[in-house]
């Protein structure tokens, strides 16, 4: 991940966060308990929001960011462990964790059906998977505008991609999807989802 994007995410966020993404944030996180599994957890945005949970696995690759994270993790409500690691080979034995949080990273994984199925693996039977996620809006000249600024974006936002249909390769995973939520002219939804297996 590019130095710049690293060191400044929390400042170029921090507005958004403020004012539309903290509340779903809390809304989809707070009630999780358990073991709960984090992908991606970047600079620790999530943390505070883990209101109920037992023990939090945060799971991010880029050093910087999970340095920036340590001082939500030590002032968090629960237990939150921030480990090196990466979406599609997760370093955990099936079934460990009751729930897994994934939270606008599903744009940057590589390999994002191979991620879904380590998730699927490594969370419990009827387990929750929940997702707050930015997609490709369909059937709209927007969605044709992020199918063209996906390739400069990749590069500004180290990988990111505008343009993925994440609620498909959800739904292709196995993963039951219960209930959709949509944010901000459908460009960001919530999925709550449940580990069928």
């Amino acid at each position: 991940m590019s130095t710049f994007f690293t060191r400044y995410y929390d400042a170029l966020m921090g507005p958004l966060e403020r004012r539309r993404f903290g509340p779903i944030r809390r809304k989809l996180l707070a009630g999780l308990k358990g073991r709960v599994l984090e992908i991606g957890s970047g600079t620790g945005i999530n943390f505070p929001y883990y209101e109920d949970a037992a023990h939090v696995t945060a799971i991010e690759p880029e050093a910087a960011m999970r340095a920036q994270s340590l001082g939500r993790a030590e002032k968090a409500r629960a237990v939150i462990e921030v480990i090196p690691g990466d979406a599609e080979r997760l370093p955990f034995p099936d079934s460990t964790f009751d729930s897994v949080a994934v939270t606008l990273v599903m744009c940057t994984i590589p390999d994002p059906v191979k991620a879904l199925a380590e998730i699927r693996r490594v969370c419990k039977p009827e387990g929750e998977v929940l997702f707050f996620e930015h997609v490709r809006l369909e059937g709209s000249f927007l969605g044709t505008v992020q199918d063209w600024l996906t390739p400069v974006w990749k590069r500004l936002c180290d990988g990111c991609h505008l343009n993925r249909n994440t609620l498909q390769l959800i739904d292709n995973s196995g993963l039951e999807i219960l209930n959709v939520e949509r944010h901000y002219n459908d460009i960001f939804l919530v999925a709550y989802t449940l580990n069928r297996k």
